[in-house]
């Protein structure tokens, strides 16, 4: 739209539009300057002197003529050079556009419509429709550009370009974003009156004008008019031969040539013949809706690889928009529960996100998805049923005057619905696209399902990294629990040697192992990895541990050790060990002293109530599965373990004991032994209980005579 006529529009509006206005906006726009002087000192203005300033020529013009020469010219300058106008007689178009502007204003004065420039402009817009169809489809429209201007004229050019000129000429004044009922006007124009006779009442005039502009000869068509806008009989008459003055009068002041315009001929609208079969017709259409589809797919697989599910989301709703012509589009899907569709995050506008529409009552939006079929939404109901809440909501949310619903199925699931928000007159075209749309909502539920997929994927590969870093977690603590008991003793023996001022060499020895040992076992969080199957399942555990070697008898005389020397061991408690021969392991001594501290430490905590005996022993090598092993044995003479605990063994299990973490030492022991590439089981009876370890034997050592070498299936 020229800038000059949007700021007087602007005026208008605001009603503040005197002369100062109008002078100052007629000097932003030289050729409009021009115009108002050429005018001004017309025969039809000049009086005496000649007008040569833009001020006086303005004045003598007077307000009224000067916003019609505003409008008028900007109008005609604008739509003039449209495409294809240029080699088309327009004579009679113009003339015809000019009468309802004029008709148009002076029904609204009439009327009591305060926008009289308003209505002139959309009297003079009702059919750039026309012009429009011609510039975008010359071969097809040429003949019935200058068609009678009927009800027929709107059938054949529906049926020829899938839209008719008064859909195009409102598609026009849309873009131009006027605050206006501008747009319903030039739409309705063709409306039989009983539809209108509550309308605005800037549609009820142009309708009004248009008849008489164009069908003043039909008595019924006039009279039907008339009443819709209150006239009297004779108004309608007297209403034409004024606006035909007014014409020749407006045509002269801006250079506009009718003459002859009412000679043109004016045949009725014909619809041509076919250019090619019918059938080869449909054939290139789904051929070429075959590629874009296949484009398309391709398309929704390079961004759900690079954007994830909301890229891809994003590039469906982008997609639908330039395929389909939505002026919107919004994808909600089925929820967990498949009770509702459901908006998705990051939906525009934003309140999308929140939005939803229940399965069981959602109107026809809800049967589409339960249906699996395409469905279709106009603001003044679905096939006769009044619109469900959800729907009005989603129409006023997408701006919408009606909805196209399309079932992303997948398989026998029906993930969701894309929803595209179109024109009234957008519908029927959509109707008849029904294939290609199905096919695009397959490319798009295939490609979504995919991502729903991949997003469930993570989020179990994250539930389940989680969970390995809560079970290492609590492992960690539960270890670092045993040294620090081991420290607090110790620093109780340590007070009462310093009391004594006895020597402390080789308990402070002692406590700076076990504080490294609190920090090694701290900072083994830090290099936790998320697959733990190996500790778990029986992996060999990491080569570090493999090559390292431990001598068992050291190893057990420090655990005893630290036991002892901190009183950590009762009375009535007794400790036997019985190490013969060899004792060289393949692996780290510290986690073979972590396993004998949560063995014994257990053993000395079943026995605490009633006493017993303790003992650690090595029965040799063993050799299995063809590898030279040396056993261990921790047994004890207590009550045994119970039912649960032999049920769930080396499992975490719900203890007795006092804590968060007890119940984890079995199933840590478990884990060390493993990370040891060794076996552990357990025999528990009545008359206590014995964990028979098999650990790998150091490669280098001697198999002693005394010690003879036995072969097991297994412990």
């Amino acid at each position: 739209m020229p800038q000059i006529l949007i700021k007087l529009l602007a005026h208008l509006q605001a009603d503040d539009l005197g002369m100062p206005e109008l002078a100052a906006l007629v000097a932003q726009d030289a050729g409009m300057t021009g115009k108002i002087l050429t005018v001004a000192n017309s025969s039809a203005y000049h009086r005496n002197a000649r007008q040569v300033s833009l001020e006086q020529s303005m004045v003598a013009l007077g307000t009224d003529m000067i916003k019609t020469l505003v409008i008028s010219d900007s109008v005609f300058q604008t739509f003039n050079s449209f495409p294809n106008s240029g080699a088309t007689d327009l004579r009679l178009f113009w003339k015809h556009s000019l009468t309802a502007a004029v008709l148009a204003r002076e029904l609204a004065r009439r009327l009591g419509y305060g926008q009289l420039e308003e209505a002139y402009l959309a009297g003079l817009l009702h059919n750039v429709g026309r012009l429009a169809l011609l510039a975008a489809a010359p071969r097809e429209y040429a003949f019935n550009f200058g068609a009678r201007d009927d009800d027929n004229l709107c059938a054949v050019e529906q049926r020829t370009l899938q839209i008719t000129h008064t859909e195009a000429g409102a598609w026009l004044v849309e873009r131009w974003q006027l605050d206006s009922f501008l747009a319903d006007s030039v739409l309705y124009h063709h409306e039989p009156s009983v539809r209108l006779e509550a309308a605005h009442p800037l549609i009820r005039i142009v309708r009004v004008a248009h008849v008489l502009a164009i069908h003043g000869d039909d008595a019924a068509l006039v009279e039907d008019a008339r009443t819709l806008c209150g006239l009297g009989p004779d108004e309608p008459r007297e209403l034409l031969l004024q606006a035909a003055r007014q014409v020749e009068r407006t045509a002269i002041q801006l250079g506009i040539d009718l003459a002859g315009a009412d000679q043109v001929p004016v045949p009725p609208a014909q619809a041509p013949l076919p250019p090619v079969d019918p059938v080869q017709q449909r054939l290139s259409e789904e051929v070429r809706n075959l590629v874009l589809v296949s484009e398309v797919g391709q398309v929704f697989a390079r961004q759900r690889g690079s954007g994830g599910e909301p890229g891809l989301l994003e590039s469906m709703t982008r997609s639908a928009r330039i395929l389909f012509d939505f002026d919107s589009a919004v994808v909600l899907l089925e929820n967990p529960g498949g009770q509702a569709l459901v908006g998705t995050p990051g939906a525009v506008p934003q309140r999308v996100a929140e939005f939803a529409i229940p399965l069981a009552r959602g109107g026809a939006l809800a049967q589409s998805a339960l249906e699996r079929r395409l469905g279709f939404v106009r603001r003044d109901g679905a096939g006769g049923r009044p619109l469900s809440l959800p729907e009005e909501q989603l129409l006023r949310l997408l701006g919408a005057e009606a909805l196209v619903c399309v079932p992303l199925v997948a398989g026998a699931r029906c993930l969701g619905v894309l929803v595209g928000g179109v024109k009234d007159w957008q519908l029927p075209a959509c109707q008849k696209r029904e294939r290609f749309l199905q096919s695009f909502a397959t490319q798009a539920a295939t490609a979504l399902e995919t991502a729903l997929a991949e997003r469930a994927q993570a989020h179990r590969q994250l539930a389940s990294v989680a969970e390995e870093y809560r079970e290492a977690s609590r492992r960690v603590v539960h270890e670092v629990n045993n040294p620090l008991s081991i420290i607090k003793n110790y620093l109780s023996v340590l007070d009462s040697k310093l009391e004594r001022q006895e020597p402390v060499g080789g308990e402070l020895s002692i406590l700076n192992e076990e504080i490294d040992r609190v920090s090694q076992l701290v900072g083994s969080l830090a290099e936790i990895q998320p697959d733990m199957d190996a500790m778990r399942d029986g992996g060999r555990g990491d080569g570090r541990a493999a090559a390292m070697t431990a001598d068992v008898a050291r190893v057990v005389d420090d655990v005893l050790r630290l036991f002892r020397t901190t009183n950590f061991i009762p009375d009535n408690v007794e400790i036997t060990v019985d190490l013969d021969g060899e004792g060289r392991i393949e692996g780290d001594p510290d986690v073979l002293k972590q396993i004998l501290v949560n063995l014994v430490k257990n053993a000395i905590e079943a026995l605490a109530a009633g006493g017993g005996r303790i003992g650690i022993a090595s029965r040799g090598h063993v050799a299995r599965e063809r590898r030279l092993y040396l056993e261990l044995v921790v047994s004890d003479t207590g009550p045994g373990l119970s039912r649960e605990v032999l049920a769930n063994l080396f499992s975490a299990v719900k203890s007795a004991k006092d804590g968060p973490h007890h119940g984890l030492g079995l199933s840590i022991v478990h884990g060390l032994v493993k990370k040891l590439g060794g076996h552990i089981d357990c025999r528990s009876g009545s008359t206590g209980t014995s964990f028979e370890i098999l650990l790998p034997a150091h490669a280098g050592a001697g198999v002693p005579a005394p010690s003879p070498v036995r072969a097991l299936g297994s412990v």
